[in-house]
């Protein structure tokens, strides 16, 4: 992680095709563009590689969750259940479509705590987003009886985890619709893009139109294309799509030497008495972008960044309870409503009402833990340097 440290001649080719015709619009100028048809081709891709009916790509993550929530039906005074531990994109998404976030719980996995969010539903409740937050997963099949039992919307977050999967499918793939991003420091990137996958044709007839102003796509002339509903700009680029069309073909190689590299940093880590690691629900599944792991007490934790800090290892080591974009803690602007648009009553109460919500269980896990980024260009003796240089400080402080 991420696909940008892979980034070479077979990008280049990709999006040199793209410049030769001149035609960096997804859609129309048939004739011009020559047969290249990247987006489409990205697309075939997606569905290819990580076996869903349907790909639509949008011009980012976030465009593809608002994305699928406008086609899965989510608006106003709906409430979609988040998780705490994610990133801003997703609450964004939310507000977008009108719905409210109900912010909940995680459990060890870093991921949604199905017990908080069964004590979240109340009869507005009409979505469950799960948001697979560095590299795994959350438990999906205690999610998807929770949305079964209650007749509520499974829509996955994969932004974080592509490749990652769950009981042999691939994340993303699970729920009613699923989405990636594609932007600089994913494990596909596209420089910036996304896309939303489903298997439900009507969900994706809609996407198709969504992003594209509410175009049908039906004609063989765009300007006569008809408008059943309106949409958005969410268009990715050919040049964007070029760029990923050549990542996707990598994915393998990238998960291959994540999953090695992370496998070995951790047999450092792992001889630290105290060092505990997130619960993943399916190990086999994990895509090893990150590797996160706990200390004792929270006290423990900053002594040990400390030491880290010194001896200059701390580079690529996240601490999420005190990272402005990832944490409850730090989301001053989301929970005094700051927008520059007026919010409707119901999404402003619900923001308000977060300032003195208690994130307890949260607190005290994302407290205790640090997520190592995982590096694809590290050597076994750069790994042996970081992680005996890690095992040393963080020794000093347990």
């Amino acid at each position: 992680m991420p696909g940008f440290e892979f980034f070479g001649d077979e990008e280049r080719k990709e999006v040199n095709e793209v410049l030769e015709t001149g035609i960096l619009m997804r859609y129309g100028f048939d004739g011009p563009r020559k047969g290249i048809w990247k987006s489409k081709e990205l697309e075939t891709a997606v569905t290819q590689v990580f076996g869903c009916n349907h790909a639509q790509l949008t011009s980012s993550g976030t465009a593809a969750l608002t994305t699928a929530m406008a086609a899965l039906g989510i608006g106003v005074g709906d409430e979609v259940i988040m998780p705490a531990f994610t990133f801003v994109a997703s609450f964004e998404a939310i507000l977008s479509v009108g719905a409210v976030p109900v912010l909940v719980d995680i459990d060890e996995t870093l991921t949604l705590d199905p017990a908080a969010v069964k004590a979240a539903i109340t009869p507005k409740t009409k979505c469950v987003m799960p948001v697979h937050m560095c590299g795994s997963m959350a438990d999906m099949d205690a999610l998807q009886q929770i949305c079964t039992d209650y007749n509520l919307i499974l829509l996955e977050d994969a932004c974080q985890s592509i490749g990652g999967t769950y009981k042999g499918k691939k994340l993303g793939t699970i729920g009613a619709a699923g989405t990636f991003s594609f932007d600089f420091v994913k494990t596909i990137t596209c420089g910036e893009g996304g896309v939303v996958m489903t298997n439900d044709k009507d969900v994706y007839t809609k996407c198709d139109a969504y992003t594209d102003h509410g175009h049908d796509h039906l004609g063989v002339d765009r300007g006569a294309d008809l408008h059943p509903f309106i949409g958005y700009n969410f268009r990715i680029s050919e040049l964007h799509a070029a760029v990923g069309l050549a990542q996707i073909k990598k994915l393998d190689t990238f998960l291959s030497i994540q999953r090695k590299n992370n496998k070995l940093l951790r047999s450092y880590l792992e001889q630290v008495p105290g060092i505990t690691f997130r619960a993943v629900p399916d190990e086999d599944g994990d895509s090893c972008s990150f590797l996160s792991w706990m200390l004792p007490t929270e006290a423990a934790t900053k002594a040990a960044i400390e030491s880290l800090k010194e001896a200059g290892v701390f580079a690529g080591n996240f601490y999420w309870y005190a990272n402005n974009w990832h944490y409850i803690t730090k989301w001053d602007h989301l929970k005094n409503a700051t927008t520059l648009n007026r919010l409707h009553d119901a999404q402003t109460a619900a923001l308000l009402a977060l300032q003195t919500q208690s994130f307890a269980k949260s607190d005290a896990i994302m407290s205790r833990t640090i997520s190592t980024a995982i590096s694809l260009l590290w050597t076994e003796e750069q790994i042996k340097e970081k992680g005996e240089k890690m095992l040393a400080a963080i020794a000093k402080v347990l």
